[in-house]
């Protein structure tokens, strides 16, 4: 993981945070601080809650019970341990772990909502949490059990179970228990105080992980879909007048207008497309020629989600809000539906791509045009690249059915009392699977496309695609006979995820 070297720094509850900023943060290119001005936000809302709960007045989680209990007094002897045992009671995760990124990615948000001063935690509290995150302490969090509403109640409660000794810790690819490594680095578990555990779990840093992570996965793959298209195009001998910005000025969304200008510069100077600008064809098939108009709406529900993600990223999403020493807030800003809806349609939108990818593999397959069916020139005994786009078929088809909107649904909790909830939790782990499907499906167009482009030499394509054929061809070979193709698959896979293209 590389470091920070420079002398910049991220002030929590201070700047304003977005998606550059926040994977930044989580990869360790820039380090998070919490200066005085963060300081004193802290502990001014904490003197509020001081002050709360030395008042006979009833104040939901501080010296009440939870949920439906919220009509029980607490005693002031007794506010430790009910917040104490409301991780432990609320630690109820099921399934496998989530990618310990996400924990990290979650610790990061946490933070910077807590030192905007509206939760009333001490700044110990956050200086546990600023010490996981430096020292890539994290927890480890089962991805079920949250209804994306009252918080992620069930994923944040794991998240924090450590600071009561509980719970567990990934540490070089292992689960390892807190206490093991709390006691490795002279930590001592955290006792709470009133309102302190009550903070900890009510927000919405599960789902918005799953957005963040999922943005900075899809910003990639819009770019690799258009050079997928454009090579795919290069291989086919398609036309790139769809692509004129005379076309998409009497249309313009913006997200058209992008992917067209984007793959005039991606098939800029190309001898290939140039060869055959004259030839009898009069328009390719829409998952060629309508390339602008379905990824750019693709790119139209990414800015959507990065919009939402990004006000999320700098909000507070506790309850109550504590505004001063004599007022608090028991409302909502903890409810998932903002996000949950627009990664439902974000996931509609990454679904779309991976579909139309997998068309254009099948148009490489037919044999038209001067391409070889089956993409051999040695059919019957060879199979060439028939069964790959099974798998593109299989992948695609996967996705649609994750495209049922998870916030379609609610399910009532709390004996009623959180009644409709936003299933934003389900919504961002189904967005994404179908990205890491969508990663697959573009790794093998770009095979195909690959492929595809070796017989048309020896014409030239455009300088950014010769530049991804030399790429390609350094660590898969052209096919000219049957080999096993799941290892040159794999491959494929592995320079999509470690975002081996250029992408113009």
């Amino acid at each position: 993981m590389s470091k920070n070297t420079s002398n910049e720094a991220f002030r929590y509850g201070i700047d304003t945070l977005n998606l550059d900023r926040i994977m930044r943060l989580a990869t360790g290119q820039l380090e998070g601080v919490l200066d005085a001005a963060g300081r004193a936000q802290i502990e001014r809302c904490r003197n509020y809650v001081l002050q709360m709960a030395a008042s006979q007045r009833a104040v939901y989680g501080l010296n009440t019970g939870f949920g439906p209990l919220c009509d029980v007094r607490i005693s002031a002897e007794e506010t430790g341990k009910l917040q104490e045992n409301l991780l432990l009671t609320h630690a109820v995760g099921v399934g496998d772990y989530i990618d310990p990124l996400y924990s990290k990615i979650m610790m990061i948000c946490k933070v910077h909502a807590l030192a905007q001063g509206y939760s009333g935690v001490r700044t110990e509290l956050v200086d546990r949490i600023m010490y996981f995150i430096r020292h890539d302490l994290l927890p480890a969090v089962p991805e079920q059990g949250s209804v994306g509403a009252s918080g992620d109640l069930a994923p944040l409660s794991h998240l924090f179970l450590p600071f009561l000794g509980e719970g567990a810790f990934w540490v070089d690819g292992r689960v390892i228990e807190a206490k093991e490594v709390l006691r490795e680095h002279d930590l001592q578990p955290l006792s709470f105080r009133a309102k302190e555990g009550l903070a900890l779990i009510n927000g919405t840093q599960f789902i918005l992980a799953h957005a963040i992570v999922g943005l900075h996965r899809m910003k990639y793959l819009i770019q690799l879909a258009d050079l997928a298209g454009a090579m795919t195009l290069e291989g086919y001998q398609g036309s790139s007048s769809p692509f004129r910005e005379a076309l998409h000025r009497i249309r313009p969304f913006e997200g058209n207008v992008e992917v067209a200008r984007h793959m005039s510069a991606l098939l800029e100077g190309s001898e290939n497309n140039a060869s055959h600008a004259s030839c009898s064809r009069v328009q390719d098939p829409y998952s060629i020629r309508c390339i602008p108009q379905v990824h750019g709406a693709v790119r139209a529900a990414w800015k959507h989600l990065l919009k939402l993600a990004e006000i999320e990223m700098n909000a507070v999403t506790d309850n109550p809000v504590i505004l001063n020493e004599a007022e608090s807030i028991s409302g909502g800003n903890f409810h998932g539906q903002p996000l949950a809806f627009a990664l439902d349609y974000a996931t509609l939108a990454a679904s779309g791509l991976g579909n139309i990818s997998d068309r254009r593999c099948y148009l490489l397959l037919e044999g038209k045009f001067g391409l070889p069916r089956l993409l051999t020139d040695k059919g019957g005994l060879n199979s060439g690249y028939m069964i790959p786009q099974y798998t593109t078929a299989a992948l695609a088809s996967e996705n649609k059915t994750m495209c049922f909107p998870a916030s379609a649904d609610s399910i009532p909790t709390s004996l009623g009392q959180e009644d409709f909830v936003s299933m934003g939790s389900i919504a961002g782990r189904k967005f994404n699977r179908v990205l890491e499907n969508v990663e697959k499906i573009l790794a093998i167009e770009l095979l195909y496309a690959a492929q595809a482009i070796e017989f048309r030499r020896p014409l030239r394509c455009s300088e950014v695609v010769e530049e991804n054929m030399r790429r390609i061809r350094a660590r898969v070979p052209k096919l000219e006979e049957d080999r096993l193709l799941k290892d040159d698959i794999q491959t494929m896979i592995e320079m999509v995820k470690s975002r081996s293209f250029e992408t113009g």
